[in-house]
């Protein structure tokens, strides 16, 4: 478990982060999200030991980074923004050197650098030079280094930036197994790619920490209602009639006709009131099926946007 507490930076006299905490949990995949600017590869430079605080503590297991970074680091591994690789080199030479930094046994250096190539998904590009590949195979290499020393931590900050969408889907899905056997922690602001494989949030905005929490407890602190797309075999006027007689109903807005004799409606009811089973009765009592019942709760850019909305960016 790594605990950031009260962390700040200062550069002159401006704070790019300013009194952020947050526990990263052993085995979870957390999502680290912000604008551009929100200070993000901040926190997670002060968290892997690449840039120190101005104010506050890194714990991992209880051993501060400051105090004692090489047990900290070993546990770490990091996937910046830029991958730190070698053009120059080969895949293998490069994930072999990477090997001798991170004091690996001799031994177990070629078995370590084959597991993982296969885990990447790299290994019949092993003897390639690093600037003869794609963007998203240099983005896999990355990838790889920071698994060099099976660490119990991967941190990744925006490692899908600059990349197609085929190559997008492969890196998620990478990072999905990846989540299996390791605690990850993904930095971005690609709000998809959290939402998609991302257990717990943790939004920073203007320096500092906005909220954190699973997605699905953010839309309920956010938003009183529920929203529903609804669709019925029957009238719209008598249908819509009848639903406004429900009790919790908040609001609803006819949307045509997407099928023949058929109404599409939004429903917004109150979220301590479950109108599902009220609404079945009183469209069974007329007649009228129920062809499509949706949930539609705010998306995360609903959340990102009402957490993040008229503020400025720091550095």
């Amino acid at each position: 478990m790594i605990e950031i507490q009260n962390v700040s930076k200062r550069y002159g006299d401006k704070w790019a982060v300013k009194d952020v905490s947050f526990t990263i949990n052993k085995g979870e995949v957390l999502g680290f999200l912000g604008r551009n600017g929100a200070g993000k590869s901040t926190t997670m430079n002060i968290v892997t030991g690449y840039i120190s605080a101005t104010n506050g503590r890194v714990l991992l297991d209880g051993y501060d980074i400051l105090e004692n970074p090489r047990e900290v680091k070993r546990h770490i591994g990091y996937l910046p923004e830029i991958p730190p690789l070698y053009i120059d080199m080969t895949v293998d030479e490069y994930l072999r050197f990477v090997c001798s930094i991170k004091e690996v046994e001799t031994k177990h250096i070629t078995n370590h650098v084959n597991d993982i190539c296969e885990l990447m998904r790299i290994q019949d590009h092993k003897k390639r030079l690093i600037k003869n590949l794609s963007k998203g195979y240099k983005q896999r290499v990355g990838m790889a280094q920071a698994l060099i020393g099976n660490p119990e931590i991967v941190i990744m900050d925006e490692p899908t930036v600059g990349l197609d969408p085929k190559q997008i889907i492969e890196i998620r899905h990478l990072i999905k197994e990846l989540g299996e056997d390791h605690t990850v922690v993904l930095s971005s602001h690609i709000l998809p790619e959290v939402a998609d494989v991302c257990e717990r949030l943790v939004i920073i905005n203007k320096g500092q920490i906005v909220a954190q929490d699973t997605l699905e407890n953010l839309t309920r602190g956010i938003s009183d209602t529920f929203r529903f797309r609804l669709r019925i075999a029957g009238p719209e006027r008598e249908t819509q009639k009848a639903i406004r007689e429900i009790p919790g109903l908040v609001s609803i807005d006819a949307m045509g006709s997407k099928e023949p004799d058929t109404c599409d409606f939004l429903i917004e009811s109150d979220r301590q009131v479950d109108i599902r089973r009220p609404l079945f009765n009183t469209m069974s009592k007329l007649g009228y099926p129920i062809l499509m019942l949706r949930p539609m709760d705010l998306e995360l850019e609903d959340i990102f946007l009402q957490l993040t909305s008229d503020t400025e960016e720091v550095l």
